[in-house]
């Protein structure tokens, strides 16, 4: 142990001291320093607005005035997705799955309001976030302190003087990886810190309570990720003849995990598990939808309600009804339409969970993918967790449905005559509230990627291992 140790501070000592270091750490530093500020910036702004924007949402539906339950409920309100604090390191899907919804009456409407549209060419080519610099820029730095681990001691000499030293290839292994953390940790440890207090300052008390876990969940994982490019470096530093083939297939490595290997999953997700374009999503849900009735025009649907309600009963016309025929019509129809929008949604939604598990599998083959997925799960910004509020959204929306309908049913003239309700019944309807998962929720679903990078991680210590005990002395 005294020995690894000693290697590791002689190590550490020398990167300090190496100006190639210092400069691409603080590239990498300042790159990810900024990217956390204007991730900080970002979500200040966008809570913020979404915030005014559902106060001003739910003030018009308290004074939208008196008016028929029906037509309030096609006034409808916006429900907006709320940031997860540690969104600022990681965007995820956020910018292509929009920012809020509107919950009206007969629809389940798609997402609106998607940065992504209004992004410019550059803009799409790539944004830096926090979660870039992480997953691409810290693993190539760290390809570019190991790639002459062992390989650079033996082309100098030193590496045969070490062994009969009678220091270990365990030990040396152990001690240069130690050498290389400790170095990261000079750059990373202060970025963490600045990243914990946007994380603070960009939320409230409970907010980052809640966070905490998922800061946890998310650390430690980027940790082992790091760890798993490390041990990598080592073997194949170890195992290549030169410095510049070592230099060679780790940035080979580094180029097929970040770059590569995302647009392979991708194309492999899209033909093994095609989605339908938007318009074939619309157009059968509209084929669907239409086998019922809207509440309006007595379909066939509806005449079998008003059949199978006159009968219940006991009456012979729907005047005679101790219900309104119409209210229980649309409600009916709501009912319908849930019934389709189930369907529909989840099938889709089953489709898209089908490609992200062949990502899954792909991601065996580069740890980045699994990495990207345990990121966006942990900052909340993954495809589950916007399903998870689409859901909570829908919910409201048939809440709203149900309280007008029911005010129709239970309290309109059975006569046809015109029914006005008022402010006590908009304020029945309470505001829209959502509550994200806890982490543990999103542990269980990212499970396969955290096993992923978790044994990318002891693969690769193994084989760093084993690399270094059949390293060649010449």
């Amino acid at each position: 142990m005294k020995m690894t140790l000693l290697i590791a501070r002689k190590e550490f000592t020398e990167m300090l001291r190496d100006g190639r270091f210092r400069g691409a750490g603080a590239i990498v530093f300042t790159l990810l320093a900024g990217a956390l500020l204007l991730g900080w910036q970002s979500h200040r702004e966008v809570s913020a607005q979404h915030r005014s924007a559902q106060e001003a949402t739910r003030a018009q539906w308290l004074q939208q005035g008196k008016k028929n339950p029906h037509s309030a409920a096609h006034y409808g309100v916006y429900a907006f997705k709320p940031q997860v604090p540690l969104s600022l390191v990681d965007h995820g899907t956020d910018p292509y799955t929009g920012v809020a919804v509107w919950l009206e009456a007969h629809k389940q409407n798609e997402f609106k309001y998607r940065p992504a549209q209004d992004a410019t060419a550059v803009q799409r080519l790539g944004e830096l976030t926090g979660a870039t610099v992480l997953q691409l820029l810290v693993p190539l730095l760290i390809v570019l302190l190991t790639f002459s681990a062992f390989s650079g001691e033996r082309e100098l000499g030193t590496l045969r003087q070490l062994f009969s030293l009678g220091v270990s290839p365990a030990e040396l292994a152990a001690g240069k990886a130690l050498g290389v953390a400790a170095a990261l940790g000079v750059w990373l440890v202060p970025a963490a810190i600045l990243g914990s207090v946007a994380i603070v300052a960009a939320s409230g008390g409970g907010e980052v309570m809640a966070a905490a876990p998922r800061a946890g969940w998310m650390g430690l994982s980027y940790l082992l990720y790091f760890g798993a490019f490390t041990g990598v470096s080592l073997a194949v530093s170890a195992w290549a003849p030169s410095s510049r083939v070592a230099l060679m297939v780790l940035l080979g490595f580094w180029m097929m995990n970040g770059l590569v290997a995302p647009r392979v999953a991708a194309d492999l997700a899209k033909s093994q598990s095609p989605s339908p374009s938007a318009f074939a999503f619309a157009q059968q849900m509209q084929l669907a939808l239409a086998k019922g009735s809207d509440g309006h025009d007595p379909g066939a649907r509806a005449k079998a309600l008003e059949t199978e309600l006159l009968k219940k009963y006991n009456v012979d016309r729907p005047e005679a009804l101790p219900v309104n025929l119409l209210g229980v019509r649309l409600q009916d129809s709501e009912n319908h339409g849930n019934e389709v929008f189930d369907e529909s949604y989840g099938a889709l939604w089953e489709n898209f969970a089908a490609q992200n598990r062949i990502h899954q599998r792909v991601a065996w083959m580069a740890p980045g993918l699994a990495m990207r997925s345990i990121s966006m799960g942990f900052a909340g910004t993954d495809f589950a967790q916007h399903t998870h509020f689409a859901k909570a959204a829908e919910e409201y929306r048939r809440m709203i449905q149900r309280t007008m309908n029911e005010e129709l049913t239970h309290r309109a003239p059975k006569t046809g005559a015109p029914h006005l309700a008022g402010p006590e019944l908009w304020n029945k309807v309470a505001p829209f509230a959502y509550t994200a998962p806890e982490a543990g929720w999103v542990a269980e679903r990212q499970a396969p990627a955290l096993g992923v990078v978790a044994g990318w991680f002891a693969g690769s210590i193994l084989l760093a291992g084993w690399a270094a005990r059949r390293i060649r002395v010449v």
